[in-house]
């Protein structure tokens, strides 16, 4: 995975072959298959390559059909759908060695008033300074080192508020302080890819919090199914940001978990939910 802020930026600047058709690159990676953020993330970065400057996208729902594989660049095939005088839509169809591997419908949205309320950053979250690093976290808790996961996860800063343990009462819920590891160039458009990026980072794992399983052990077959986002308000990605996650449901094999990312004074900038895979295997 990409290593700096930098090495993320460049993961997310697709060379385009044609009319609507892009090419996304790959990262160096450890992983057998692509991170489910990633592609997210360069789904969204075509999608914009067809769009007018002042249209900005406000909801993206996914499907991942096939696993795609880090060894090969992903085809972006963009579908302009619709261009109306507010809002304007897209479909993305990823394709990896001739076959379909992701689907996604986006919506973009001139900027315009309008009534305003939202949900207030949750009490009581110690400030990022306080709490430890992810790859501390997981290098204790998981079958990996904690070097691996810093390798893996580089271009992004992530500090555990609250540290997963199927021995905490109560609901499934986690808590991190996330940004990526330097500054970023100012395009609001890229900072929402960054935001997809990250998006997808922690949350199928909150739905296995409550059980005694360990997250992506060789007794779990986990992968996402489908992803929805929604962008509420600009918010910089190099900026600490909450993402406060919670799963109100595991059953049938199948977690769901919603997230929400607040800037650190209290902006509440999107939203996401996500559904996956969560087959526990036989020992």
């Amino acid at each position: 995975m990409p290593r700096t802020a930098a090495e993320l930026v460049g993961l997310l600047e697709l060379e385009q072959l044609d009319t609507d058709l892009f090419r996304g690159p790959q990262p160096e990676t450890l992983r057998q298959r692509s991170f489910g953020g990633q592609v997210l993330a360069q789904a969204l970065g075509a999608a914009y390559r067809t769009m007018a400057p002042e249209r900005v996208a406000h909801s993206l729902n996914a499907y991942f059909l096939r696993p795609g594989s880090p060894a090969s660049p992903i085809l972006y095939v963009v579908e302009p759908t619709r261009d109306g005088r507010a809002f304007s839509q897209r479909r993305v169809v990823g394709r990896q060695n001739g076959r379909p591997i992701f689907s996604m419908v986006c919506s973009f949205h001139i900027d315009e008033g309008g009534l305003d309320h939202a949900d207030p950053l949750p009490v009581g979250v110690p400030a990022p300074e306080d709490c430890r690093p992810a790859a501390d976290v997981l290098g204790e808790r998981s079958a990996q080192t904690a070097e691996f996961w810093e390798a893996e996860w580089g271009a992004l800063d992530v500090r555990y508020a609250t540290e997963p343990s199927s021995d905490r009462p109560g609901p499934a819920q986690l808590q991190l302080w996330i940004r990526t590891e330097s500054r970023l160039p100012d395009d609001p458009r890229l900072h929402q890819m960054v935001l997809a990026y990250l998006s997808d980072i922690s949350l199928l794992s909150v739905s296995t919090l409550t059980h005694p399983v360990e997250f992506m052990s060789s007794r779990m077959q986990a992968a996402s199914i489908d992803h929805a986002m929604w962008f509420h308000r600009p918010a910089r990605a190099d900026e600490w940001l909450l993402y406060d996650q919670t799963s109100p449901s595991a059953s049938g094999g199948l977690g769901f978990s919603q997230g929400r990312l607040f800037t650190a004074d209290g902006v509440l900038a999107a939203s996401c939910a996500q559904q996956g895979l969560i087959r526990v295997l036989d020992a």
